[in-house]
């Protein structure tokens, strides 16, 4: 067993103004299974970096070790090549009988590794990745966001096979995969970094509880601040009343009254009474200062769904759709005699293993919408068969699961899309994006926050339908619970595809499986 020893650690990328790390220290042993936990733009990817030595930074990491990060990066040639050679591409000395043995336990047919990279799914290219990563013995592993865009059983099976290993540091959002197969978390927190032991449930509880007590301090605090301040506000107005009291003063008329001298003390010691208060006020400020910084808040968010004249909103009746002509298209359908209804005041899910055509039916329905409810309405080399049809008038609100197309500043994204530049800032800063971003081109954004971008969006647009592809995917945790809470609040008609199971529990009416 080796650790891994940061020390000082300081670092901020060139050319912008926010430290992403500032004298850090901590220690992580290379044998744990470590959930890497943080907001987007927290540093999470950007930490896996330094441990590979791809930037400058200050101070020190020490490890005794070799690291690996997953996802490799592809180029767009890639992709025509197979599982087999790209292998050899991504570890030096990869063994292929040893990624055969991982790929037994990540439940994928070892014929996957001699097919071209682009015809496997999203979930056999992770797993082919994995097996790759896993095929060593002496490395420590930096997984990133593994499941993303994974179905549900195939993050199941990803979630038991890293339950299974050691050595490794988890990034990933979804909480069950983090419960799951770490037995360790590292936590970026707004002012400081944690190493605690257990997974991200046990985690969250001694959060949710450190926070309710720091909320608790803070209160008695305010409190004991408050009743100094009067104390030195009414020593303040004696000390003023009887320094007046000197004025005018008569030694024949008034014989009794105390002489100037006498007054001037009691005045001077009212007037050190007052100082000492204010030096214990400033006292108890700094003693107390930061207290809660690293307090996680949600703030409610907001969301104005339409009301439309009719009830039900969507229909499909023995609806099919596949690939090519209706005359190539024998055995071709991604699904068939599909039947659903949504409406108004439903949250339904789309199920389905990765390629069952999920994201090919939203793209149906918007066709479908944009022809104001029209059925049949041709799509480029897709074939249609059966009933689907959208109410008259329909107006969705569209999340796309891809942000690669977002470019330019935040006010050119707002006037592409009618949208208030003044409301949409104001939500990205509930979803926790610093002011310094909003300056920053959309494109040098992390993925999490480009989502952020897109749900800050959807959520400003009123809509009778909200259609959202894989929304949360790089979302943050704190985020997620948000977005949980204005929804339940808000009740709109939602259509979703979404795998993170514990979302999907809190919000689904229904579940519809391709």
């Amino acid at each position: 067993m080796a650790q891994i020893d940061v020390n000082e650690l300081t670092f901020g990328y060139e050319g912008s103004f926010d430290t992403i790390f500032e004298q850090v220290s901590f220690s992580v042993d290379t044998d744990w299974r470590l959930g890497l936990i943080g907001r987007n733009g927290k540093g999470k990817t950007t930490f896996l970096n330094l441990l590979l030595g791809m930037y400058e930074y200050q101070g020190s990491i020490q490890a005794d070790t070799v690291f690996e990060y997953f996802p490799w990066k592809l180029l767009p040639e890639d992709f025509e090549e197979c599982g087999a050679v790209l292998a050899e591409r991504m570890k030096a000395d990869c063994e292929m009988w040893r990624v055969i043995r991982e790929l037994d336990k990540l439940q994928v047919d070892p014929e996957a590794l001699y097919r071209p990279f682009e015809t496997l799914s999203q979930g056999e290219r992770t797993k082919v990745m994995l097996a790759v990563l896993f095929s060593g013995g002496h490395e420590f592993l930096l997984i990133d966001e593994p499941a993303n865009h994974l179905d549900q059983a195939c993050r199941e099976t990803v979630k038991n096979y890293l339950a299974r290993k050691r050595g490794f540091i988890l990034v990933s959002h979804d909480r069950a995969l983090l419960d799951g197969c770490i037995d360790h978390v590292l936590v970026l927190n707004r002012c400081s970094i944690e190493v605690q032991k257990g997974n991200f449930s046990s985690w969250w509880e001694n959060k949710r509880r450190k926070d309710a007590f720091s909320q608790m301090e803070n209160e008695k605090h305010r409190k004991e601040i408050h009743k100094l301040r009067q104390a030195s506000r009414r020593a303040g107005q004696w000390a003023e009343r009887n320094e007046s009291t000197k004025i005018g003063y008569d030694p024949v008329a008034e014989p009794d009254h105390a002489n100037r001298a006498f007054i001037g003390m009691k005045t001077k010691k009212m007037q050190s009474r007052v100082k000492q208060m204010e030096s214990r006020i400033e006292q108890e400020i700094a003693a107390k200062e930061g207290l809660l910084q690293d307090v996680e808040t949600v703030t409610q968010l907001k969301l104005f769904p339409l009301r439309h004249a009719k009830q039900v909103l969507l229909r499909a009746h023995d609806y099919s759709l596949g690939y090519g002509s209706r005359e190539e298209e024998n055995g071709k359908f991604l699904f068939r005699d599909l039947r659903f209804t949504v409406e108004q005041g439903e949250r339904i899910f789309l199920n389905g293993k990765n390629g069952c055509g999920k994201s090919s039916l939203i793209r149906a329905i918007l066709n479908h919408a944009s022809a104001d409810g029209g059925s049949g309405a041709a799509m480029d080399g897709m074939t249609e068969q059966g009933t689907l049809e959208t109410a008259s008038g329909l107006v969705i609100s569209y999340i796309n699961q891809d942000t690669g197309f977002l470019r330019g500043s935040i006010r050119s994204f707002c006037e592409e899309r009618g949208l208030e530049e003044s409301l949409f800032c104001a939500l990205l800063r509930q979803l926790d994006l610093e002011r310094a971003q909003f300056a920053k081109p959309v494109e040098t954004f992390s993925e999490g926050q480009k989502k952020k971008i897109l749900l800050a969006a959807s959520l400003l647009t009123p809509a009778h339908l909200y259609i959202w592809d894989e929304p949360l995917n790089y979302i943050d945790v704190f985020s997620r619970i948000q977005i949980e809470e204005v929804i339940t609040m808000c009740n709109p008609t939602m259509l979703i595809v979404e795998h993170d199971s514990q979302f999907r529990e809190k919000i689904a009416t229904k579940v519809v499986d391709l």
